[in-house]
C-alpha cells in the first residue's frame, strides 16, 4: 500500500445468514457437524444476503470522498468493515492513520456513568492517551455544549444531548481519517454550523474523511470525489456532481427499469465523459438530447447588446435524463423578456426559463419545476410552479402538451452556470419525477468591468469608507 494512500479496499465483502426461525439457527450449529461425521452432504438451514461483494478502491491521503446510495445499499456496513467494527467475508482493508468514526453516535456510552466518564471512556477507545483527553476535555465540552450535565449519567439526557457530547469527542480526537455516517443532523442549526466548521477545519489540516450522506448538496460542497453503491456493489466513482446525479436518477427510477439504469450507470460512470448521451427506458427515442432539442433554434444571430446574446458553443456535455413516466420534456431554452433566445446573459437583467412538457399518459398533482447550479454543482436556487400539493394541478389529461416558463433575476457574478427542469406528479401516494433533466441548459454570465461584487451572488452590496480624522 503506498504512502500517499490514506485507505485501500480490495474486493470486498460482506454476507450474512439470514435465518427464517430461530430454531434454525439450532440446526445450523448441531446439523451439519453430524452430516459431516456420517458423511453425508450437509444442508444449510439460512439464506445469504450479501451486503456488499467485491468492493475497491483507494483514497488517497488528504482527500474528501462521499459515499451515496439509496437505504440499504451497504454505505453503513462498508464503514463498519473499515472502522473494525465488522469483520469481512473477503477481501482487504487497510488503512493508515488514526481513525475517528462518527457511526452510531453514542451507541459506546454507559447510561450509568456520567458524560466526563464516557467522554474518557470514548476517547480511549478512539486511541487517546490520558494525557490527549485531559488537554482537550475543556474543548470536548464546549464543543457539546450541555452545560452541567456532563457531570450528570448519561441515562437522564436527552437522544440530542448524547449525540451531541460523542460528536464533540471524535470531532476532538485530531483523527488521520475521520468517517462520518449521516451524524450532520444532530442538534440544532448553530450545533450543526459548528459541525460542518469543525470538519472543514479538520479537511484543512490534510486529514482524509470518508463522508456518507443523503443529501447531495452537502456531498458536493464538501468532497472532492464520490462513489455511488447500490445493492452492496460499487457502480461509479468520480466527481462528485456526476455521482450525485446518477444517484438521483437511480433513486427516482421507476422498479421495473431499475437494473438497466443500473447498468447504465455502471458504464456511464460519474456521467462527465459523454454524459450528454442519455439512457431511456424501453420503447423510447434513443437519440442524445441535443438531438431530441433540435427544434430549438441554436442558429440565433449572435446579436449583443444590454440584455445578452447567443452562443452556438455554450452546449451541456453532462446531461442527465431520468426515466420518462408519461411525461416528456423539451425545449428547454433561455428567453429575454422580449423573446429572444440566449445564453450569455447580464447581470441585473430579466430572463425567462422555458420547456414544454408532453404528456403521453394520464398525470395527477403535477407540478414543474427549475434549479440553477454552479459548474461543481452546488445548488444556487429555483423554484416549483407551486410550493405544495394542493395548489398542483389535479388531473392533466394524456396527449396534452403544457408551456412550463420562469422569469428570474440574473443576479450571478460571471461564470458558467447549469440549469435543471423537472416535471412531477402523483404515483400511488407519493410524489415523484415524471421526468427529469439535469444540466439541460447552460449560460454564461458576462464579465463587469471593474467589478467589486465577490463570490457567486451579486447582493449588490455598496461599499463605503471614511477616514476618521484623529482630534
Amino acid at each position: 500500500m503506498s504512502s500517499e494512500v490514506a485507505i485501500s479496499v480490495k474486493n470486498l465483502s460482506k454476507c450474512y445468514h439470514i435465518y427464517e426461525k430461530p430454531s434454525n439457527r439450532l440446526k445450523q450449529l448441531l446439523v451439519p457437524k453430524l452430516a459431516r461425521v456420517a458423511r453425508i452432504t450437509p444442508r444449510n438451514y439460512f439464506r445469504e444476503f450479501w451486503a456488499l461483494r467485491n468492493v475497491s478502491f483507494d483514497i488517497p491521503r488528504g482527500q474528501t470522498i462521499g459515499i451515496v446510495g439509496r437505504n440499504g445499499s451497504g454505505k453503513s456496513t462498508l464503514l463498519q468493515l473499515i472502522c473494525g467494527t465488522l469483520n469481512p467475508t473477503g477481501g482487504s482493508i487497510e488503512a493508515r492513520g488514526r481513525i475517528a468514526a462518527l457511526l452510531e453516535l453514542g451507541s459506546g456510552f454507559n447510561p450509568e456513568f456520567s458524560g466526563k466518564e464516557n467522554v474518557y471512556m470514548n476517547g480511549a477507545l478512539l486511541g487517546m492517551s490520558r494525557a490527549e483527553i485531559d488537554a482537550r476535555y475543556d474543548d470536548i465540552v464546549r464543543f457539546a455544549d450541555i452545560g452541567d450535565f456532563v457531570d450528570q449519567p448519561v441515562k437522564t439526557y436527552s437522544s440530542g444531548m448524547t449525540v451531541r457530547l460523542a460528536f464533540a469527542v471524535a470531532i476532538n480526537a485530531d483523527p488521520e481519517i475521520l468517517i462520518v455516517d449521516e451524524a450532520l443532523s444532530v442538534g440544532d442549526e448553530l450545533f450543526q454550523r459548528k459541525c460542518f466548521a469543525r470538519i472543514a477545519a479538520i479537511k484543512e489540516s490534510g486529514a482524509t474523511i470518508l463522508f456518507v450522506s443523503h443529501s447531495g448538496a452537502t456531498v458536493i460542497e464538501l468532497c472532492d470525489r464520490a462513489i455511488l453503491i447500490d445493492s452492496g456493489e460499487k457502480l461509479a466513482e468520480g466527481s462528485p456532481k456526476g455521482i450525485v446525479a446518477q444517484y438521483q436518477k437511480l433513486l427516482y427510477a421507476p422498479a421495473d427499469q431499475r437494473d438497466a439504469i443500473r447498468t447504465q450507470v455502471r458504464l456511464e460512470g460519474d456521467g462527465g465523459n459523454g454524459g450528454s448521451r442519455a439512457h431511456v427506458g424501453k420503447g423510447a427515442e434513443t437519440a442524445p438530447i441535443e438531438e431530441k432539442l433540435s427544434n430549438i433554434d441554436t442558429h440565433t444571430e449572435a446579436v449583443a447588446d444590454d440584455e445578452g446574446s447567443y452562443d452556438p458553443g455554450l452546449i451541456p456535455t453532462s446531461v442527465i435524463e431520468y426515466e420518462q413516466q408519461g411525461a416528456r420534456i423539451e425545449q428547454a431554452r433561455i428567453l429575454t423578456e422580449a423573446g429572444r433566445h440566449v445564453n450569455v446573459l447580464v447581470r441585473g437583467k430579466r430572463y425567462r426559463y422555458c420547456y414544454r412538457v408532453h404528456f403521453s399518459r394520464p398525470a395527477t398533482a403535477v407540478r414543474f419545476g427549475m434549479l440553477i447550479k454552479t459548474i461543481s454543482g452546488v445548488e444556487l436556487g429555483g423554484a416549483a410552479t407551486t410550493g405544495s400539493l394542493q395548489n398542483a394541478i389535479s388531473y392533466v389529461e394524456p396527449n396534452c402538451t403544457y408551456n412550463v416558463e420562469f422569469a428570474f433575476t440574473c443576479v450571478l457574478n460571471p461564470g458558467v452556470y447549469f440549469m435543471n427542469a423537472g416535471a412531477l406528479g402523483a404515483l400511488g401516494e407519493s410524489e415523484t419525477y415524471l421526468h427529469r433533466l439535469i444540466d439541460i441548459a447552460m449560460f454564461r454570465v458576462e464579465n463587469v468591468p471593474n467589478l467589486n461584487a465577490t463570490g457567486i451572488v451579486d447582493f449588490q452590496c455598496t461599499p463605503k469608507t471614511e477616514k476618521i480624522e484623529r482630534k
